[in-house]
């Protein structure tokens, strides 16, 4: 038997793809679109002096008829509308909650949670599913196998699965069909200076309830108003860390 033979042999089963998967956690960093790098080697989500982005929402703030965050994360990554809600990919979606206590009716955004302690990357086999240095979390499509193990293990229902092929596809927020998919923060936007297309559009609305910026900063706007506010995580019982954070309801 050759060496190459023996190698072959060597890497088979589960061990190759763990071996494969830490291979690739430790080999830097993929060009998912220009100027936009998948960062594959996991950062912890409190280190000192680490950058991490992160998303505050005031639920006070967004209005229930308005879909102006969801539009605009449509249009900017090529989101199309097929006429199947159940199916077509949104990377972000409205709710509505009520308390059963007070009756207080609020409505709030939810999108990929960025979390520190991904459910997703800890159940990918190929290592797809990643998290930048920098907090946010993102899927290598070129690396995924379409197993759906993340669109099952996030709590939060915002990982979805392309279906369909993708007759337009953005040059700047590349999909395919066969993959799993969800919000990136708009990485590609973030890298060039500008804001999430979700944070922008709801300021542009006149709302302004979705603030961006470094949790790890604590001269930041968000970092002062996540202490002033007593911001929540969503479902903070699973401590999943997540980067987004809301204010005005009980979670």
């Amino acid at each position: 038997m050759s060496a190459n033979e023996n190698r072959k042999t060597a890497c088979a089963g589960e061990s190759c793809i763990q071996s494969r998967r830490r291979f690739l956690l430790g080999a830097g960093a993929t060009l998912l679109a220009p100027g936009v790098l998948l960062t594959a080697r996991p950062a912890l989500a409190d280190e000192a002096g680490r950058q991490r982005w992160g998303l505050l929402i005031d639920t006070r703030k967004c209005v229930g008829d308005c879909t102006a965050c969801v539009d605009a994360c449509a249009a900017t990554n090529g989101l199309t509308d097929n006429g199947r809600p159940t199916t077509d990919a949104q990377w972000i979606r409205k709710v509505q909650v009520t308390d059963p206590g007070t009756g207080h009716v609020a409505h709030m955004p939810i999108m990929c949670q960025h979390c520190g302690n991904a459910q997703c990357v800890e159940v990918c086999p190929t290592g797809a599913s990643l998290k930048r240095a920098d907090g946010i979390v993102l899927v290598d499509k070129h690396l995924c196998i379409g197993c759906r193990y993340c669109v099952m293990a996030c709590p939060f229902k915002a990982r979805g699965f392309t279906h369909e092929e993708v007759k337009e596809p953005s040059p700047i927020s590349p999909r395919g069909k066969g993959s799993a998919e969800g919000c990136n923060m708009c990485v590609q936007r973030i890298s060039k200076g500008q804001l999430p297309a979700c944070v922008e559009a709801c300021a542009r609305s006149g709302h302004e309830a979705i603030l961006f910026g470094d949790l790890n900063d604590p001269t930041s706007l968000i970092a002062k108003r996540v202490v002033a506010f007593g911001a929540a995580a969503l479902r903070a019982d699973l401590r999943t860390d997540p980067s987004v954070r809301y204010v005005g309801v009980n979670l």
